[in-house]
């Protein structure tokens, strides 16, 4: 590799590609429109009749997290979480970058500069380049463009986006074609062999993920909201609700996605949403809906009739991880700063397709710790191929493929930050009652919303509370606009034995995977484990 001798392990955010002069090569920060033109113009997507850019990512419909790989140096060697991340040699990345720069040498690319986290403190120069027009539009809605970004810009984190170029794994040391790869030392992240855009976003995401917990920031996968009741932090996983519940336009929306935490308060990683747009209605979100028809924004996998000129956001032919990409401007009641104070409520969402989570209980900060190093949600059948009940999955921080450091790094800075803020916690189901899936009924989304309503301004908090015997809660008696017997689960289901059987069975699944993390923590979250408080 050019120049590779002046690398060192503790060079983290050294400037690449200037080298191999691919920055002269690229168009340099071109705007929305132009870069809307020029991605229709080289057939790379449709426009829409509302004026947003309809594309297809091909074979990868989603990230590729088994293609996902961090160099291994003196830097990483002891600091990443190896159980849960894949290494490569700096040979092997040496190797994978020369190939990858040749093959940028062959075509035009598109170079952005943008800022990720809405703090100066914190703030993170990045140089994104790009095979086409579309990913560098999706690159500059979803980070801020630099204000007046010349040559004088120093990116800190350097992204080479290169759908074409096809890995090779005897050489790079990769599973396949397709190859994402960080190398947290030199600042670089190499993406070839997917056009799925939301690689871009995700690898700055993990790169801040291990950047940030030794400046004593907790980066967090999750949404937050502020309103005159204070800030509100609301993690969960995909289909859990996350951008849904915190689009709410009572409240001021600071992002849906990615976030910081520091002393300060809350600040968000990005400028932009990219959304599930799969079953999107304007009826239950009015919001994505309208940003959904605004120009310039990119509809991904969206299933669009050009003759007819409307949407099917029902259709999952294509996949079901449809995905919609648009500035966080597009949305009403955006906050302009992007930041918000310490969180008043903490949120925590799970789709429990098991139907046997409460709609919602009151955690104490050792339960909030166990349920974010658990993570737990379900699949339910027909998302996933071979999916014919649920499945429950385990993403350790609600997002464990971003999560480059150990789990418990982020869970005690989460414990820290919960103690010295005194925000509430809460674990929120917005599963299934009555049953599991195929039996019972999901959530009511207006019950849901008045839950959160009185926990958010404090009225759910003042009430009498009584202890789930499954899984040791604490959940309210009574909340107003909701039914008594659905915030008791076993009331809900036909057969009090079934549901039993079905409870033990989750705390089970519960057990097994904390076991499986093999982490290092104190008694107190320990004794918080379903198993242990009945």
């Amino acid at each position: 590799m050019a120049n590779a001798a002046m690398w060192r392990a503790d060079d983290v955010g050294i400037s690449a590609f200037d080298d191999l002069d691919l920055s002269a090569r690229a168009r340099r920060n071109c705007e929305e429109r132009e870069l809307y033109d020029e991605a229709l113009r080289r057939g790379e997507g449709l426009a829409a009749s509302t004026g947003g850019l309809v594309v297809e990512t091909g074979l990868h419909t989603g990230r590729s997290p088994k293609d996902k790989f961090i160099v291994c140096d003196a830097l990483t060697d002891q600091t990443i979480w190896w159980d849960n991340n894949q290494p490569i040699t700096p040979a092997q990345f040496d190797r994978l970058y020369d190939d990858m720069a040749a093959h940028a040498r062959r075509m035009s690319l598109f170079a952005q500069d943008l800022h990720a986290c809405a703090t100066p403190t914190h703030q993170l120069n990045i140089r994104v380049f790009t095979e086409f027009a579309w990913h560098a539009l999706f690159a500059r809605h979803l980070f801020v463009p630099a204000d007046g970004a010349s040559q004088s810009f120093e990116p800190e984190l350097t992204v080479l986006d290169l759908p074409s170029f096809q890995a090779d794994p005897s050489r790079h040391g990769c599973r396949s074609g397709t190859v994402i790869a960080i190398d947290f030392s030199r600042g670089v992240v190499l993406i070839g062999g997917t056009q799925y855009a939301g690689e871009i976003k995700k690898s700055i995401f993990t790169y801040l993920n291990y950047v940030l917990p030794a400046k004593g920031v907790l980066p967090m996968h999750c949404a937050v909201n502020d309103g005159d009741d204070g800030s509100a932090v609301f993690f969960g996983l995909s289909g859990t609700g996350k951008t849904t519940l915190s689009a709410d336009p009572a409240r001021s929306l600071i992002g849906d996605d990615e976030h910081g935490w520091d002393e300060s308060g809350l600040f968000n990683f990005e400028g932009g949403c990219y959304a599930k747009a799969i079953r999107l209605s304007q009826h239950s979100e009015p919001d994505i809906f309208a940003a959904s028809h605004r120009r310039g924004a990119i509809l991904e996998n969206v299933s669009y009739d050009p003759c007819a000129g409307g949407f099917d956001f029902d259709d999952d032919s294509k996949t079901e991880n449809t995905r919609i990409a648009y500035p966080l401007g597009y949305i009403p009641n955006a906050s302009a700063t992007r930041r918000a104070g310490h969180p008043r409520n903490i949120v925590m969402l799970t789709c429990d397709a098991f139907g046997v989570l409460p709609p919602i209980a009151r955690l104490t900060p050792a339960q909030a710790m166990y349920h974010f190093l658990s993570g737990y949600t379900a699949k339910v059948a027909g998302t996933e191929r071979g999916v014919k009940e649920p499945q429950a999955t385990f993403s350790a921080c609600f997002g464990a493929p971003f999560m480059p450091r150990r789990p418990t790094e982020y869970a005690d800075l989460l414990r820290d930050f919960i103690l010295t803020s005194q925000a509430n916690c809460w674990l929120v189901n917005t599963g299934w009652s009555g049953g599991p899936y195929g039996v019972g009924r999901r959530m009511p989304i207006a019950a849901t919303r008045a839950l959160l309503q009185g926990a958010l301004d404090g009225s759910l908090a003042q009430g009498d509370f009584r202890t789930d015997q499954s899984f040791g809660l604490s959940v309210p008696a009574s909340a107003a606009g909701v039914d008594k017997k659905m915030l008791d689960p076993v009331q809900t289901w036909s057969s009090r034995e079934d549901f039993n059987q079905m409870a033990e069975r989750l705390v089970r699944m519960f057990e097994t995977n904390f076991g499986t993390l093999a982490l290092s923590v104190d008694q107190q979250v320990l004794d918080a484990q379903p198993g242990r408080t009945r």
